[in-house]
């Protein structure tokens, strides 16, 4: 796990942490248990964690436990079969190739 602080609350509260879970291939029970303690040490802190970066096991995972709330999963944009979701949130604009079929299916492109 990676841990990051993230300034990106005003005024006075600590910084949110963002913690990077990508290496977490096996989630388990103690797994939960340590971001949930992670997450409560946090909030006594005043501030708290997102979890990024998490394969779809971990959230699954968190889901079932019924720690949606506790522990926040940010998603990351891409679906599972690798199609981009929403590509304006992640600031990539997309570019269209002349060869492109649907330039040649006459759409206009712009």
């Amino acid at each position: 796990m990676v841990l990051l602080v993230v300034d990106d609350s005003p005024g006075l509260r600590p910084p949110r942490v963002a913690c990077d879970v990508s290496k977490i291939v096996h989630p388990d029970e103690q797994t939960l248990d340590t971001l949930a303690r992670l997450q409560l040490t946090a909030r006594r802190l005043g501030t708290s964690i997102r979890l990024y970066n998490a394969r779809p096991l971990l959230a699954d995972l968190i889901e079932i436990a019924g720690l949606r709330d506790v522990l926040v999963v940010v998603p990351s944009g891409v679906e599972v079969n690798g199609q981009a979701e929403e590509c304006e949130e992640l600031w990539i604009d997309e570019e269209v190739l002349r060869g492109d079929r649907a330039v040649l299916d006459g759409e206009d492109v712009e």
